[in-house]
């Protein structure tokens, strides 16, 4: 039985076929995301060599990556209501000139204290990737297909990932570590020659058809609200994102910091070797991306509501993880490489409708604001991880207390969503005091 929505989706344009320029625009977001994890993934990888040229300890390098990490969680916040107030074409363009450029000010970096400043920039930057995204979705797509789009672009952090292990090795054995920095940091500056000409709102672009608005905008309207910080956390919706980014998230910054140096140091794995277990943790991770939200997406076609599909889909995912505790415990490289890959495509499964939920409960001219917050509490998260990961190993030796808490982070975000957001019922921002523009 065909819903409302099925009948716009499928009735003639007046003007043709409905065109599909939504998935154009959220092919750019995709790019912009590989970008984005191609940036902070070049330290990762080259992490082992530069520790024996600069002499690094683990506590050192901890300090570097949660430097990436604090700034990250301090951007999130003012990105996520700089976007909601001047808007994704400019927000984004802002925000991708900044990283591109810290990015290849790494090249520039002969100690800790340089590195760590770069590292801050970086993340002060890239904080707007995500809160512009999503926001960017909940603009151009009705909720039935946020979670694929979702999972689409937040793919590109996996195809980043890959990239950055097969890319990276190479720059550096050929022309050095300094120019593996530069070429991969000013990439971003192409991507705005594209994005600059190409964006405008649905409603605003000439290669929207009157029928593929009318699917955008197929929801039932917002109210016009606007809220701050202080008063959208007033909201449990808001918490059950936050506490969910937090928990999740940090598990994803140690997989991305800390999975080369956990091979180097169990495995000895080197800068020629890593490329291929980085590439099947990530390529699985990208399949896990979306393949989650294109899972709870096709449920709720079939009639499951939101609540239902997203929660299902994320307690499988949540499942699927709990094996990685055994990684650092099992003999062969490649079962361990295996179980991380397999909690990566889970994390991405998961990750996809947890910024969705954003949009479930949230009008969307807050959604980036949501997003900020909980990406804040996800970079924090990070940033405990990676200065825990670096006194963990320096003191035990060991990496199987960072995978213990890997292993059941998913679970408890899960129950905390659940208690949180039972039915996750939008979030009344009519009842809160409003805000001028």
């Amino acid at each position: 039985m065909n819903t409302p929505v099925d009948a716009v989706r499928d009735a003639p344009s007046p003007v043709g076929t409905i065109s599909r320029y939504r998935w154009v625009i959220c092919a750019l977001l995709f790019f912009a995301t590989t970008i984005n994890y191609v940036d902070r993934a070049v330290l990762g990888v080259l992490a082992p060599t530069l520790r024996v040229e600069f002499g690094w300890t683990e506590q050192d390098y901890g300090v570097i990556s949660a430097s990436f990490t604090l700034a990250y969680a301090i951007g999130f916040l003012f990105a996520g209501w700089f976007i909601d107030r001047v808007g994704t074409r400019v927000g984004y363009s802002v925000y991708l000139t900044l990283w591109s450029f810290a990015a290849a000010a790494h090249a520039l970096a002969k100690s800790v204290i340089g590195f760590s400043i770069a590292r801050f920039v970086l993340g002060l930057g890239e904080s707007g990737n995500f809160p512009a995204a999503v926001k960017t979705v909940a603009e151009w797509f009705p909720k039935r297909e946020r979670a694929f789009a979702t999972g689409v672009f937040n793919a590109g952090s996996n195809i980043g990932a890959i990239v950055a292990p097969l890319l990276v090795p190479w720059l550096a054995l050929t022309w050095g570590w300094r120019t593996a920095f530069v070429v991969t940091g000013l990439a971003g500056l192409v991507w705005l020659a594209f994005w600059l000409p190409v964006y405008r709102r649905p409603a605003e672009h000439p290669k929207v058809s009157p029928a593929e608005l009318a699917l955008i905008n197929s929801d039932p309207p917002d109210p016009p609200v606007r809220a701050s910080w202080l008063q959208l956390l007033r909201f449990r919706q808001t918490w059950a994102f936050t506490v969910g980014k937090f928990l999740s998230d940090s598990v994803w910054w140690f997989y991305l910091f800390w999975f080369p140096m956990f091979l180097a140091d169990r495995f000895g794995v080197d800068l020629r070797t890593i490329g291929l277990p980085m590439v099947t943790v990530f390529l699985l991770a990208d399949v896990g991306s979306v393949g989650g939200g294109w899972f709870s997406s096709r449920l709720m076609q079939r009639g499951w509501s939101a609540n239902a599909a997203r929660k299902t889909t994320m307690l499988i995912c949540a499942l699927c993880i709990l094996p990685v505790v055994f990684a650092p415990h099992v003999e062969g490289q490649w079962v361990a490489v295996w179980l991380i890959g397999l909690a990566a495509a889970a994390h991405q499964g998961f990750s996809a409708n947890l910024f969705t939920l954003t949009s479930d409960m949230f009008p969307r001219a807050v959604v980036a604001s949501v997003v900020g917050i909980g990406g804040f509490a996800g970079a924090m998260g990070g940033f405990f991880m990676n200065l825990g990961a670096g006194w963990l190993r320096g003191y035990t030796g060991s990496y199987a207390a960072m995978f213990f808490m890997a292993g059941g982070a998913y679970l408890a975000a899960l129950l905390a969503i659940h208690v949180l957001a039972p039915r996750l019922e939008p979030a009344r921002l009519d009842l809160a005091p409003r805000v001028s523009s």
